[in-house]
């Protein structure tokens, strides 16, 4: 076996894992949504979306604790990775992604 076989592959360290900075997969096609849905469900769908992007922001800028999420913290976030500032609704659903997935 080449040694160049054995060389780790090099990664990016977050909060408790490294993740491989080379995904080894192709990435996954987006699908449009499907169409007839009521407007709320669309509405929903993507603050469900914009919420989990920003609990995994700040998981992995260090903001462990749903306590520690306040609405500013999350705002402060969603500024930096470049996400229009979240309502408090929103807010609201990050701190309870976080505690879901303590």
């Amino acid at each position: 076996m080449p040694a160049a076989a054995l060389k780790p592959m090099p990664t990016q360290s977050t909060a408790k894992r490294a993740v491989p900075l080379e995904m080894p997969c192709a990435p996954v096609a987006k699908r449009p949504l499907p169409p007839g849905r009521p407007r709320e469900w669309y509405v929903t769908h993507n603050r469900r979306l914009k919420a989990m992007r920003l609990a995994i922001a700040l998981l992995d800028s260090g903001v462990y604790l749903p306590d520690q999420a306040r609405n500013e913290t999350i705002r402060g976030v969603a500024h930096l990775i470049g996400i229009h500032p979240p309502s408090d609704m929103t807010c609201h659903m990050v701190r309870a992604f976080m505690r879901y997935n303590r």
